[in-house]
């Protein structure tokens, strides 16, 4: 495969405030709703990493009203452990791909 054989997507940015309302920059990984559920997901990378290691991947339950987006924390942990099995079948079919 060549470089002109790869498709380049512009990545989807979103800004999530933190403790002290200051936004930080993310980028959207992945969405995806769980089977038998009409709740839709989203993994999201920080794009300002003060460190080298890998980045942390955080989860959130979202909704879309027009332009705007709410995000939820997921608390629940049978909802988080649903949320993460999902996200690492998706993650292990999109690398068997590649």
């Amino acid at each position: 495969m060549t470089n002109e054989d790869l498709e380049f997507e512009e990545p989807e940015i979103i800004y999530i405030p933190d403790e002290e309302g200051n936004e930080e920059e993310f980028e959207v990984i992945m969405k995806f709703e769980v089977d038998g559920s009409d709740q839709k997901y989203m993994m999201v990378v920080p794009l300002a990493s003060e460190n080298d290691e890998e980045d942390e991947v955080y989860a959130f339950r979202y909704e879309e009203e027009g332009d705007d987006l709410k995000l939820y924390t997921i608390e629940d942990e049978e909802e988080w452990n649903m949320v993460e099995e999902t996200f690492n079948t998706l993650l292990g079919e999109l690398e068997e791909q590649n």
